[in-house]
């Protein structure tokens, strides 16, 4: 391995965290790349993208930036970093400069996951308002996030979600790197978190190259060779 080989930074979504990319890890370590798998805050895109952007700025040579989700609007914005050479989106939100999350679903019919959300007020520092938790029902999560995952498993990423800080649903993405930069999207077509209409929306207005896996949200959990072999023809696209 060269400096020019990139390194793989996995950025993982709402409800989940960098465990969630507990099977992809060892395929990508086994090809003797360089994986970084940082936890995001979701506190907000902006301030999530800024973080992201900041790991990234620390990485020596070329990144391979990839975001599942929520991570997706999140590399959406960080992806502009000067070494990001590569986006791979995966069942994940590909936003338009100055378009949120919000925006984006509300062109399509809601998924499952819109009647199983919890709302839960957390303290804000130096302020007096509280900001509002978003998560998943706890019995409903497996059915909606990872209905292909094996059941022992889903039941334990149900009671571990990482919430996502309400706000950062309406944050408009300031920039949109997918502009600038070669990207690839998967859809997951069996997906009752996101709509997948709403993936290959975003991923045809961006004239990705895209590929569509019958999974369910997580599908780095359920499919991680599919994902694996997309992330490794973007890796090679940048090594070329």
């Amino acid at each position: 391995m060269t400096d020019s080989t990139p390194t793989v930074v996995l950025v993982h979504g709402a409800f989940a965290d960098a465990s969630s990319f507990a099977r992809v890890v060892p395929e990508l370590l086994a090809d003797g790349l360089k994986v970084l798998v940082p936890a995001v805050p979701n506190r907000s895109l902006t301030g999530d993208a800024a973080y992201i952007a900041s790991v990234v700025r620390a990485v020596r040579g070329p990144v391979v930036l990839v975001g599942h989700s929520y991570g997706g609007a999140v590399i959406t914005v960080a992806g502009v970093e000067d070494n990001v050479k590569a986006l791979v989106f995966l069942a994940g939100y590909a936003l338009e400069e100055g378009e949120s999350l919000g925006e984006l679903q509300g062109r399509f019919p809601d998924s499952d996951l819109a009647a199983a959300l919890v709302y839960t007020p957390f303290p804000v520092e130096g302020s007096d308002e509280p900001g509002t938790d978003v998560t998943v029902e706890i019995d409903k999560f497996p059915a909606i996030f990872a209905a292909d995952v094996e059941p022992d498993l889903a039941r334990v990423l149900a009671v571990s979600q990482r919430p996502l800080a309400g706000a950062a649903f309406a944050e408009a993405a300031p920039v949109a790197a997918w502009k600038t930069k070669p990207s690839w999207g998967l859809v997951s077509s069996s997906d009752h978190t996101i709509n997948p209409d709403v993936e290959r929306f975003g991923y045809e207005r961006a004239g990705m190259t895209t590929t569509e896996v019958d999974s369910s949200h997580l599908v780095m959990l359920a499919h991680p060779k599919k994902v694996a072999d997309l992330i490794r023809e973007a890796v090679r696209s940048v090594s070329a």
